[in-house]
């Protein structure tokens, strides 16, 4: 299961990533493109952090 949602959220991210190359290129669309990216791309790296803690309090 781990792995699975590692591939998963990993899979979001590129199709959100590739999802913004048709927002305009206009200073809004580069504001929201950086948002878009930001918030797709920590689900995968928060995952992968909680991951990593050795006991329950740090997986919390």
């Amino acid at each position: 299961m781990k792995e699975d949602l590692k591939k998963r959220t990993k899979n979001f991210a590129l199709a959100v990533i590739e999802m913004t190359k048709i927002i305009p290129k206009i200073s809004v669309g580069f504001i929201l493109m950086g948002q878009i990216v930001k918030s797709s791309t920590s689900i995968g790296a928060n995952y992968r952090s909680a991951l990593r803690g050795c006991s329950k309090a740090e997986f919390i």
